[in-house]
C-alpha cells in the first residue's frame, strides 16, 4: 500500500538542547493528517554525493488532535543525511513527506496502566502518545522514565511539570548516566529506575523507545516481574537518538 504525499511549510525551529531540535511543519497540501499517536513520517533525501535518495522516518512528536502541524524531534548527527536535511531547514521552507506509517502506536488495553520508558529522543513517539492519553476520559494511570546524559540534555521538563501538575494520573522520573552538576535526582541508565520502581507488570502496558540496548534489557527486567504487553521502537544514529551511556 502506497504512502500519502504530504506537502508542508515550516513554520517554527527550536533548538531545545545543544543537538536537539524541534520542528514545527504546517501542512499545506493535503491540509489534515491522521494518525495514531507513536507513528512517523518519512522524507526522501539526497545525501550529498549520493546517487540515489535515503529514506528517513521521523516520529511524529505532536498529539493527533494536532491535524494541521506535525512537530518533530530529532538530534544532530554528524554526516547524517537526515538530521542534516532537517537541521538546514528554515522557517518558511516548503517540504514533502510521506505518512503515516508505524506498528508502535498507542493501544487500548483495558485494565492496564501505561508505563513509558525512554532514552534521548525516543521521547517523540512518547510526547505524542502522552499527550493523547491525557486528553482521554478518564485518562489511564501513565509513568514515564526516562534518561539522558547530562544536565545540557534535558528539555521538556517544564511540559512535563505541567502535565503532572494537571494529572493525578501522571507521573515522570528523568535520570542522568553522566550528571556534572549538583544533579539531586536519580542517576545512571534508565533501566535503573525500571529495575528499582517496577516490583510487578501485572496491570501494566509498556512503551519502550530508544537505543537497542535500553530495549533488549528492560524488555528483560519486564519478563521478570511477569506478563504484560510489551511495544517497542528502535532508534538508529540517523534518525535517532544516541544512546544514554
Amino acid at each position: 500500500m502506497s504512502l500519502r504525499v504530504f506537502r508542508a511549510k515550516v513554520s517554527r525551529v527550536t533548538d531545545l538542547t545543544h543537538d536537539v531540535r524541534e520542528l514545527d511543519l504546517d501542512l499545506v497540501s493535503p491540509s489534515e493528517i491522521t494518525f495514531t499517536a507513536g507513528q512517523f513520517i518519512s522524507f526522501e533525501i539526497w545525501p550529498v554525493g549520493g546517487s540515489r535518495p535515503v529514506t528517513r522516518p521521523y516520529s511524529i512528536a505532536s498529539p493527533p488532535r494536532q491535524s494541521r502541524r506535525v512537530t518533530l524531534l530529532f538530534n544532530r548527527v554528524p554526516g547524517g543525511p537526515g538530521s542534516g536535511f532537517l537541521y538546514g531547514l528554515r522557517r518558511g521552507d516548503e517540504v514533502q513527506f510521506k505518512g503515516v506509517a508505524g506498528m508502535f502506536y498507542l493501544r487500548n488495553d483495558p485494565g492496564r496502566d501505561v508505563l513509558f520508558i525512554a532514552t534521548g529522543t525516543g521521547i517523540a513517539p512518547i510526547r505524542s502518545m502522552l499527550l493523547e492519553l491525557l486528553d482521554r476520559t478518564p485518562a489511564r494511570a501513565a509513568t514515564l522514565f526516562w534518561g539522558v546524559r547530562c544536565e545540557r540534555d534535558l528539555y521538556y521538563q517544564d511540559e512535563l511539570h505541567a502535565l503532572a501538575k494537571a494529572h493525578a494520573s501522571f507521573s515522570f522520573e528523568m535520570t542522568l548516566s553522566r550528571p556534572t552538576g549538583a544533579w539531586r535526582r536519580a542517576t545512571g541508565r534508565v533501566t535503573r529506575l525500571v529495575e528499582e520502581r517496577i516490583s510487578t507488570v501485572s496491570d501494566l502496558s509498556a512503551y519502550v523507545c530508544g537505543n537497542a540496548r535500553m530495549i533488549t534489557d528492560v524488555i528483560a527486567i519486564l519478563n521478570t516481574r511477569g506478563l504484560c504487553p510489551i511495544y517497542r521502537e528502535k532508534y538508529y544514529d540517523d534518525p535517532g537518538p544516541h544512546a544514554d551511556d
